[in-house]
């Protein structure tokens, strides 16, 4: 446990420390995000690596410290020499992918053929995938096809969607700080220590970070970051579906494990899924830019950035305890109870800016009418 905390107060501590001058070191070269687009919220010159400074002090914790938990207890060794390995392969793919984008930009159909490759590597080489659904919708081991599949598609739609929530000041690194320590704190509680020290060191790399990018930010995380936490949570959420029952602690035994992962990924998913059946009803690209996110929304009805962000950070809480609160039930019950929440959940920020603009027009009109009338 000692090497845990250590773990995260390395890599907080790389970040806090080295992001000011990463900071000072964008703005002189002007790598940074130029405001006036439409669907962004900043009004001056950002630094958008943000990302690689959580890359380097997640890693740098991990392979640090690793060694020393792997040599403390030998159970976190055999999975040090396998699955995170061909974690940090994928990751660097990822965060080259998203520094170039960052810095000159990429055509979303590449970054998309990347993710593919990346979702390859952990599937079909680290053998990372979902076999299992636990009894979810009835289901329980899926053939092997079926999961490699699910699996890939999976790590290319976490990825995306947290990709596609970082448009807020603190809005990405927040959700990913949470899941992160979710994760964290169960694989520590089921006697996971080398997939506990992954979570943490992201944990840690996230807190530091959160510091210069909560409202009003300082530095984006940029497609560098919101990649490489993507992919990291995700395949935490993998291994966590998949950890051996018999690992599983009395009182989470009754828990879904597929359930609590998506509640960690609620926002991002549900907000990419509203986004992508928005822009094919509309007949645009599922992968255009555009300002329809529920966090634009919350910014339409006045909260601003550090409200909308900490709204959002409530909402992935309240998902996540509702699927504590409804554990002793059937799966699917409990997968329709917490889908029906996240899905309502996320439509009053709609409604409260459909009222507002009906309230607008309604002012408007009796403006004019009184202005006829004189």
């Amino acid at each position: 446990m000692a090497i845990l905390i250590l773990i995260f107060f390395v890599s907080f501590f790389v970040v806090f420390v080295c992001t000011p001058s990463l900071i000072k070191v964008s703005l002189m070269k002007n790598l940074t995000d130029e405001p006036g687009d439409l669907r962004k919220v900043h009004s001056k010159h950002i630094p958008t690596l943000g990302g690689l400074i959580i890359f380097a002090g997640t890693l740098f914790s991990l392979t640090l410290l690793l060694p020393t938990l792997a040599t403390t207890i030998p159970a976190a060794a055999r999975v040090a020499s396998s699955d995170i390995y061909y974690l940090i392969a994928a990751l660097l793919i990822v965060f080259f992918i998203g520094i170039k984008d960052d810095i000159v930009g990429t055509a979303p159909i590449y970054k998309l053929l990347g993710h593919i490759l990346v979702g390859m590597i952990l599937v079909l080489m680290g053998n990372i995938r979902i076999t299992d659904f636990r009894g979810l919708f009835g289901i329980h081991e899926i053939p092997y096809w079926a999961s490699t599949f699910l699996s890939v598609f999976t790590f290319v739609a976490v990825v995306n969607a947290f990709n596609f929530i970082d448009g807020l000041d603190g809005l990405a690194g927040g959700i990913g700080f949470i899941g992160a320590a979710g994760f964290g704190i169960w694989f520590t509680l089921c006697g996971s220590p080398a997939l506990a020290a992954v979570s943490f060191a992201l944990a840690g790399a996230l807190a530091g970070f959160l510091i210069y990018n909560f409202s009003p930010a300082k530095i984006f995380m940029g497609d560098s970051g919101s990649l490489f936490i993507g992919l990291i949570l995700c395949t935490l959420g993998v291994k966590l579906i998949e950890l051996d029952s018999a690992a599983i602690p009395s009182y989470l035994i009754n828990v879904s494990r597929p359930l609590i992962v998506m509640a960690l990924f609620a926002y991002p998913l549900m907000d990419m899924l509203r986004i992508v059946i928005l822009r094919v009803i509309r007949g645009s690209s599922p992968l255009s830019a555009d300002r329809n996110h529920i966090h634009h929304v919350l910014l339409d009805i006045h909260l601003g950035h550090g409200k909308s962000s900490a709204s959002l950070y409530l909402y992935t809480i309240s998902v996540v305890g509702l699927v504590f609160l409804v554990s002793g039930l059937n799966p699917t019950v409990s997968f329709l109870c917490v889908g029906g929440f996240a899905i309502l959940g996320l439509q009053i920020p709609v409604f409260l800016r459909y009222r507002m603009h009906k309230n607008q027009e309604g002012v408007l009109k009796e403006m004019e009418r009184h202005a006829a009338d004189a």
